[in-house]
């Protein structure tokens, strides 16, 4: 049985971009948007800006240096350097880990990245809506051009009309709204990469903890004695473990949320629920089973799940394993990366971490000093006018998905579709047949790092 709802809604028009979703790729798009000269309209659902870097509690950037150099330059390194001038990352953190050191994370503080966000928004000129959601699309399907976007808040129903559109949302919401060919994880969820629900936890005694203890390497043999002895509800030997991001603060990524379907409410919600208890699960063994983590206590868990896979739309190109492998250049490159493939494990057998494993550390993993391309093509929903994609969305095959659906290569590329819908605007041009040679000089102006010659 179907309910067919008829309304009248106001239209707001006169805006140049659109971009929904207010992570770093959203955040990235729509600040470099404006500071180009665009009237930029930035709609999250939550109440702050971040994304899994805030209200998802993932207070971990990613590699961005490949040993030897920083490969993740403009918006992302401007971010990076404001958070360590402003003291938002823990004082044991110095410029290597970001600019030269091997597959290293930065950990940073949460509530800075809040604020900071906030503030490059509000200079850059960019108008924000939090509490607000894509929930319909007005689009030529036979042309593939979106002529506008339905948004609900407190206010009501809108439907705001723009020149250009991105979908910043990780799970692909708008491109979904919009009709854009899309795949999907979860159609078999046993086969889909579980998400896991991260959370802060305070009183860590850091300084009574050798570095070696604190390491991955070093939690795992507390973790496989404890899944041996019986501790955890699920024998789930892949653990990433709590990391240092404050004084007496840990983040905490434990515990897979496994068979979960981001993008069903119903199977995200039961998820939701057995993340927190799986959090305490894990402080617990914490407490139990490591040094200097006796008085620990939880602060809090994410206000979002940390999801590693839902949709990918298919695009102008696909991004594939293969290409990661052949450290791939592209004429069209807008970004370079160089993280590991992390594939998650799918269930908690032996076998699955073994592969897990090897996976990340062996045949997933580039040299000191590689890296591979990006290129715009995955950013651009396969024949569409005027809508971009970026983030955990783009069009990726799963395994290269492992390395590219992070903070920082999300930012890289949301600052991208950002510079490629004002060009788009100023010279004519449509997301599916941009002059990429002229995409990518203004990148290298912005500071993204892009060594290839024409």
């Amino acid at each position: 049985m179907e309910y067919h709802l008829s309304k009248r809604i106001p239209v707001e028009e006169g805006y140049d971009l659109v971009v929904a979703g207010g992570g770093p790729a959203g955040c990235a798009a729509a600040i470099c948007a404006s500071r180009l000269g665009a009237k930029v309209l930035l709609v999250e659902a939550t109440g702050c800006l971040g994304g899994m870097g805030t209200s998802g509690l993932v207070t971990a950037f990613d590699p961005m240096a490949n040993g030897e150099m920083m490969v993740v330059g403009g918006f992302m390194r401007e971010v990076v350097e404001a958070m360590y001038e402003r003291g938002f990352l823990p004082s044991y953190v110095t410029p290597e880990f970001w600019r030269r050191l091997y597959h290293r994370w930065t950990p940073f503080n949460a509530e800075g990245l809040k604020l900071l966000l906030d503030e490059l928004a509000a200079e850059a000129g960019v108008e924000v809506r939090f509490f607000t959601k894509a929930v319909e699309a007005d689009v030529d399907s036979e042309t593939r051009r979106v002529n506008g976007v339905v948004l609900h808040n407190v206010d009501g129903f809108t439907l705001v009309r723009a020149q250009t559109y991105i979908d910043a949302t990780g799970d692909a919401i708008l491109s979904e709204l919009c009709g854009a060919d899309y795949l999907e994880a979860g159609r078999d969820t046993e086969h889909i990469m579980p998400p896991t629900l991260c959370a802060l936890v305070g009183g860590v005694a850091w300084d009574r903890i050798e570095l070696d203890a604190i390491t991955p390497k070093g939690q795992q043999a507390a973790i496989e004695q404890a899944v041996d002895a019986g501790f955890f509800s699920q024998p789930d030997r892949h653990v990433p473990g709590m990391f240092r991001s404050g004084e007496t603060v840990g983040f905490m990524n434990a515990g897979h949320v496994f068979h979960m379907n981001a993008v069903k409410n119903k199977s995200l919600s039961q998820g939701m629920m057995q993340g927190r208890r799986l959090a305490w699960e894990y402080l617990r063994f914490y407490q139990q089973h490591m040094d200097g983590f006796q008085h620990a206590e939880m602060v809090t868990t994410g206000a979002l799940m940390g999801v590693r896979e839902s949709r990918r739309v298919v695009g102008e190109y696909q991004l594939s394993f293969a290409d990661y492998l052949a450290r791939r250049r592209f004429p069209d490159q807008i970004a370079i990366f160089a993280k590991a493939v992390d594939i998650h494990v799918y269930d908690c057998t032996e076998e699955q971490y073994r592969r897990y494993y090897e996976e990340f550390h062996d045949s997933g993993r580039l040299a000191p000093g590689e890296w591979f391309g990006i290129p715009y093509r995955i950013l651009v929903p396969k024949g569409w006018q005027n809508l971009w994609v970026a983030g955990r969305c783009a069009s990726s095959d799963i395994q290269v998905h492992g390395s590219i659906r992070v903070q920082p290569a999300a930012a890289m590329m949301g600052q991208a579709a950002g510079t490629a819908a004002v060009q788009a605007m100023n010279f004519g041009e449509t997301a599916c047949s941009l002059d990429t040679d002229r995409l990518v000089d203004s990148l290298r102006q912005q500071g993204a790092v892009l060594p290839e010659t024409p």
